[in-house]
């Protein structure tokens, strides 16, 4: 094997040496000279190419064969691979490994005409072998850093893989749990999920993206995915210009602003428009306004759903809809490579799109530096060394720990006594290795979690004793398939966990969520516990009220029950390869919980869609009739706020100050406040930041977040905490995405969620 691999290297050193003397097929591999700019190697190389070769480098194949066994012989397969010889696939996704992406890229470089190298993608989402907890999890965290360096243990394994393309991060905004992608992302914030999706970009890309160590992001899904109608997945998305602009819109801003390499565009509509068809999206904003020069790829064959929408008729008005829309690339879809060339040809589309479109994936494909060495991420032993290394479950360790957020801690169960207690340790997921990895975990290895009993075993000066007393699902649990819930009652199951919990000081019940039952294709029509958990955990409580409930879950649930009988709550998400090793460390007080909710809890699922920054309406306040914006049957207010988290210490606010009352718009405005930990825990706390603009040409939030700082105090000590507010935090976009800064009145709050109450007034002249 490295005998092959060394006569490769050999064999395309002497193309680079030699490039003047080999035939056209090969001298593409030496464009011009290192003082030319990329622009003029793509200038060059695009003057070479065939319409069918330009519309090649728009193909994006799946994984469609074993690469080191025998080329296909029929079929669908087979076109395929004649297509990657004959140079018309620019991008294959789902192959992995050294040993297969060398192959692929050795067909690509070494028997097409031109050699173009080829871009590996993969859904790269949480990690690659080692996972970090899911994206809304470690949304939870506020830690910038943190996220960054979890997507940089994300690009480093998948990179020793053979891969320098992923799928992520999604940076869709959204306010409805019942969409199982919600998992996926950052939550429900724009601002948030902004310097979310910034820290992401950043660690996915590095800081420089020809390093063998980095991979080309992609954010998506442009736009509105997030906002579905009814949380139903490849919906319809029907959304007003204020929420497009101010709500939706601003993260993909933030990763084009972080110089993200890709985009991909979603399954949904908006305003009636397929968005894969959208050049109102693509071409006027993206491409445009914002002067994005980096590519844009379909969801999996979302250009042939053009179809389906009723947009098009058939794969040829397909075609030239979308790529005239601006999509660059078609994954999965076969639209351009059966139907484009022909559209070019009988000028039905211009060639001119065509090149903007290569362009664009050539330059992405240059900035990896594929074209000096194609085969730069197919080292063996840097594939060996770097995937699931014991840094890097460190790496996962720690931001899993910091995604943790307390909800409730009444009568201070946590953090656990370290040795003395009878602990009872109940429920499906107390003892499940693979659920805790989460959905969008293609690379990594069922049941390898560390699972909350050999977490919590650890502590081994306790006596603890495990039961799970219910199944939660049945049948195979795959990827693909649907999660089957178990709703048989096995009473001698029941009755142990039961009899255990009885016999215990405290009871540690770990309930939520299978990690199938969030992520693509998982939206729900209830928040509850699935299946009998909330029985069992009714019949636990009737024995035992001293409960610490550990939910493991991909979205907020509606648990109104919990919250008003249970006295401690840990939301713990599906936290990656790591999950029981850091939720034991909580429990048990060896890491104060710091995390704060990216999303709001609803009371229950009616209340769906549910967000803090919602407008006041015509009618907000309680008057002495039935008439105004409320509920027969339900509070208004949520579970559990956006921005609340609890610690074992307490933070006390202070010293709240302006650097004035009136400001012109040009002007910063200086805020501060003092933040002291007033128990007896050292801890972390979110301080939050949030305005409302009391009167504006469009209506605004009652409160939206525009500043946090993750501080870490000792008991007894204090730090003021500043902040400086701009135009960019003042202002707004109108309805046609112009931004404005409007004079007038605005209230400012500070604290440790979207609930506080510590209020300061100024005005913009």
């Amino acid at each position: 094997m490295k005998h092959h691999l060394r006569k490769t290297t050999l064999i395309y050193g002497a193309a680079l040496l030699f490039s003047g003397c080999l035939s056209e097929k090969k001298d593409n591999l030496m464009i011009g000279t290192k003082s030319e700019t990329i622009s003029e190697k793509i200038t060059q190389l695009l003057s070479k190419m065939t319409i069918e070769e330009k519309v090649g480098q728009m193909n994006q194949y799946n994984g469609f064969w074993d690469v080191t066994g025998p080329a296909p012989k029929g079929g669908n397969a087979k076109t395929k691979y004649e297509h990657l010889k004959k140079g018309w696939v620019g991008s294959m996704l789902n192959v992995r490994g050294t040993e297969n992406v060398r192959e692929v890229q050795r067909i690509a470089v070494q028997e097409t005409r031109l050699g173009i190298p080829l871009i590996i993608g993969f859904d790269v989402i949480h990690g690659y072998k080692t996972l970090s907890p899911i994206p809304l999890a470690e949304a939870a965290s506020w830690d910038l850093k943190a996220i960054e360096n979890s997507a940089r243990v994300a690009a480093t394994e998948a990179s020793a893989a053979g891969i320098n393309w992923t799928f992520a991060p999604m940076v869709d905004i959204s306010r409805d749990a019942r969409w199982g992608r919600v998992m996926e992302g950052a939550g429900e914030d724009p601002y948030l999920g902004s310097k979310v999706a910034q820290a992401r970009v950043k660690g996915f890309q590095g800081d420089d993206l020809s390093k063998p160590n980095t991979i080309a992001a992609c954010a998506k899904h442009f736009a509105a995915y997030g906002f579905s109608e009814a949380g139903k997945e490849y919906n319809t998305v029907d959304i007003g210009t204020s929420t497009l602009h101010n709500m939706v819109l601003p993260p993909f801003k933030a990763a084009v602003n972080a110089d993200v390499k890709t985009l991909m565009n979603s399954f949904n509509e908006l305003n009636g428009v397929p968005v894969t068809g959208s050049s109102y999206l693509q071409r006027d904003i993206l491409k445009g306004k914002w002067n994005f020069n980096g590519f844009v790829v379909s969801d999996w064959a979302s250009i042939n759903e053009l179809i389906s929408w009723g947009r098009a008729k058939d794969k040829k008005e397909a075609a030239e809809i979308a790529a005239t829309a601006g999509s660059d690339m078609d994954m999965e879809g076969y639209v351009y490579v059966e139907e484009l060339a022909k559209l070019v040809k009988d000028g039905v589309v211009k060639e001119e799109i065509l090149d903007d479109a290569v362009r664009r994936i050539l330059r992405v494909k240059f900035e990896l530096g594929l074209f000096d060495d194609p085969f730069k991420y197919c080292d063996p032993a840097n594939e060996k060394e770097n995937i699931g290394n014991q840094k890097h479950h460190e790496a996962v360790l720690d931001v899993a720990k910091k995604s943790i957020v307390l909800l409730k801690n009444e009568d201070n169960l946590l953090p656990l006594k370290k040795e003395g207690q009878k602990i009872a340790l109940i429920g499906p997921l107390a003892n499940d290795k693979n659920s805790p990895l989460g959905s969008w975990r293609l690379a990594s290895d069922d049941n390898t979690a560390v699972s909350v009993y050999e977490g919590m075993q650890k502590y081994d000066k306790n006596s603890l004793t495990f039961e799970k007393g219910i199944d939660l699902v049945v049948g195979d649990v795959a990827f693909t398939q649907p999660v089957k819930i178990n709703t048989s009652l096995n009473v001698s199951e029941i009755n142990k966990a039961i009899q255990t919990a009885k016999n215990a000081d405290v009871v540690v019940m770990v309930l939520g969520e299978h990690g199938f039952q969030s992520g693509e294709a998982r939206s729900r029509t209830t928040l509850d516990l699935p299946g009998l958990q909330q029985e069992l955990l009714e019949k636990v409580y009737a024995v035992n009220k001293n409960i610490v409930l550990v939910l493991n879950n991909g979205r907020p649930l509606a648990i109104e029950w919990a919250a008003e009988h249970i006295p401690t709550i840990v939301e713990a998400w599906q936290l990656g390869s790591q999950s029981g090793n850091a939720i034991a460390q909580v429990l048990y007080g060896d890491y104060n919980p710091s995390g704060k909710l990216p999303m709001t809890f609803p009371r229950n699922v009616g209340q769906v869609p549910i967000y803090y920054n919602y407008k006041n309406t015509g009618r907000p306040n309680q008057e002495p009739h039935v008439f105004w914006s409320h509920y027969i049957d339900s509070e208004n207010t949520p579970l559990f706020p956006f921005g609340h988290g609890l610690s074992y210490t307490t933070f006390e606010y202070n010293d709240f100050k302006i650097n004035g009352s009136n400001f012109s718009k040009n002007d910063s405005i200086k805020v501060s406040v003092k933040v002291t930990n007033t128990g007896t825990y050292e801890g972390k706390e979110v301080v939050q930041l949030y305005i409302r603009d009391l009167v504006a040409s469009v209506t605004r939030p009652v409160r939206e977040l525009k500043g946090f700082e993750l501080i870490n105090l000792a008991p007894g000590t204090s730090k003021v905490v500043e902040f400086t507010l701009t135009k960019d935090e003042l202002g707004f976009y109108n309805n046609n995405g112009d931004f404005i800064v409007e004079t007038g009145d605005f209230e400012i709050f500070i604290g440790g969620s979207s609930a506080t109450t510590l209020k300061e007034t100024f005005s913009i002249k």
